[in-house]
């Protein structure tokens, strides 16, 4: 691949580095951890802009090669062979009979392959490793994140080493299983996994995908952007809805946009929503504080139950930058949208993806998406990934004999 492509440009310091080996954080700025603090350092990919304007044609040219120009790759043939991506965008006209004066539209990456928006970063992150020849990668995750990589490699036949706490969702861990690869239950946290797969990768070299520590997370799951784009028609949304972990769905969003914005094809930039719950709320809290402080994590939405948010600062630069929005909902309206969400579109959703959907409710309710407006909310894991985390929604009657009276006695 030619070293000159892409660059990495640290978001705290500015510095900028060469695309030469394997490159995580900015070694200057992440030199000295502050703890109990996300990490800085982290590194934002970019690309020279004019010198892809000048032999790209407009969003068709990028399109017709696989949006390689944009991506940390010598070519796509790297890519895993599953289809990742492309995922169905949905227009929802209203709820309850009553049409909403706006549009609306729901980006269901429950299709991906492992039932995840994760997949989108595990195919860069696979396919860069098998163009380099990079033998185990590892993650930490509270789930989705290493399910994804582990079907991911498992498609590449690639060695898979998936590090979570003991209470991710035993569904999740399935899958880990399943796929082949190796799982390590740790006793203790996200946060404390993430530590442990990061000492892993120094003590034996392995490849490390987490989620803001390795910059090609936030590349692959640009990728939702362009489709995005291409699916509205080539316009931009106006705002988009997402659910808010460490950060890193939040800044992939933002930079599949900004590249588009970069190379003069859009000359807007949506307004992004990024919703937490009220017991995980340490991105959002701390957006607007000089100190950075953690409260302990316990929302039902596993999959943005994070202590330590590992991209806040580049979130926290994209807000800024963007006039982004944030929002916080308790546990019970995150459940309550996942049973409206699924009675109304036949899509169920786990409780980390509804909460998009529930920032979505919340701005309805308070009249805060203007009319005529375009809107997205992205549902980044299908519900079966956690059904335990709507069992309290579940109310199952009594079985019966079967009658025919019997059955017209329960639906009268």
């Amino acid at each position: 691949m030619d070293k000159t492509k892409f660059r990495y440009r640290c978001t705290d310091c500015g510095s900028e580095y060469d695309a030469v080996g394997t490159v995580y954080l900015c070694p200057s700025c992440s030199a000295v951890p502050a703890p109990g603090t996300p990490p800085r350092g982290v590194l934002k990919t970019i690309y020279d802009y004019e010198a892809i304007r000048e032999t790209v044609s407009g969003f068709d040219g990028l399109k017709n090669s696989g949006f390689i120009d944009l991506l940390p790759l010598a070519s796509t043939d790297s890519m895993p062979p599953l289809r990742v991506g492309n995922t169905p965008l949905y227009p929802l006209s209203g709820l309850d009979d009553k049409k909403f004066p706006f549009s609306l539209y729901l980006k269901d990456d429950s299709q991906n392959p492992t039932w995840s928006f994760k997949d989108r970063a595990s195919a860069l992150v696979s396919a860069y490793a098998a163009e380099n020849r990079l033998g185990t990668i590892i993650a930490a995750s509270t789930g989705n994140a290493g399910s994804s990589l582990a079907g991911i490699c498992a498609s590449q036949r690639q060695r898979a080493v998936i590090v979570v706490p003991e209470t991710a969702p035993k569904a999740k861990l399935t899958q880990i299983v399943m796929y082949g690869a190796m799982i390590v239950p740790v006793k203790g946290t996200y946060d404390e996994a993430f530590d442990l797969s990061v000492k892993a990768t120094e003590t034996f070299g392995w490849y490390n995908r987490n989620t803001a520590f390795n910059p090609l997370t936030i590349e692959g799951k640009k990728t939702v952007s362009f489709e995005l784009f291409e699916q509205l028609r080539l316009r931009v949304p106006d705002r988009i809805f997402i659910p808010a972990g460490d950060g890193v769905i939040l800044a992939g969003t933002y930079k599949g946009f900004e590249d588009l914005l970069r190379l003069g094809i859009t000359d807007t930039m949506p307004v992004i929503v990024a919703v937490q719950s009220e017991k995980s709320d340490n991105l959002v809290r701390n957006i607007m504080q000089e100190k950075f402080t953690v409260v302990p994590s316990s929302t039902v939405a596993d999959s943005i139950s994070v202590d330590i948010p590992r991209n806040f600062y580049m979130a926290r630069q994209f807000i800024q930058e963007y006039s982004g929005e944030t929002l916080t909902l308790p546990d019970e309206a995150i459940l309550n949208a996942s049973k409206i969400l699924a009675a109304h579109t036949g899509l169920f959703a786990e409780p980390a993806a509804a909460a998009a959907f529930a920032g979505f409710l919340s701005y309805h309710s308070d009249g805060r998406i203007p009319s005529g407006s375009s809107n997205v909310v992205l549902l980044t894991g299908g519900g079966l990934k956690d059904p335990g985390a709507v069992s309290s929604l579940i109310r199952m009657p009594a079985s019966v004999y079967p009658t025919i009276d019997n059955l017209e006695r329960l639906v009268q």
